[in-house]
């Protein structure tokens, strides 16, 4: 599997687990109602997902990784 597939899939599964979770606890935990329980719980879960991309560098395709509770990027092994 190439890594910008490998990407994709990383960036769809942290995204999805995020959106299930924020999607629960927004319709549980606040007096949100239709549409806005997942527009919020889409919205949220955008912004804190992690970003996976796949670059070409001289040592070849790399993954890396960037999220906001990690400082920095981070290479993927």
């Amino acid at each position: 599997m190439s890594k910008k597939a490998k990407a994709f899939i990383y960036n769809l599964l942290g995204f999805a687990i995020l959106f299930i979770a924020f999607r629960y606890l927004i319709a549980h935990y606040t007096g949100l109602t239709g549409i806005w329980i997942p527009l919020t719980a889409f919205m949220v879960g955008t912004l804190t997902a992690p970003k996976f991309q796949a670059i070409q560098t001289p040592d070849g395709e790399k993954l890396f990784m960037r999220w906001i509770v990690l400082k920095g990027v981070k290479e993927i092994k």
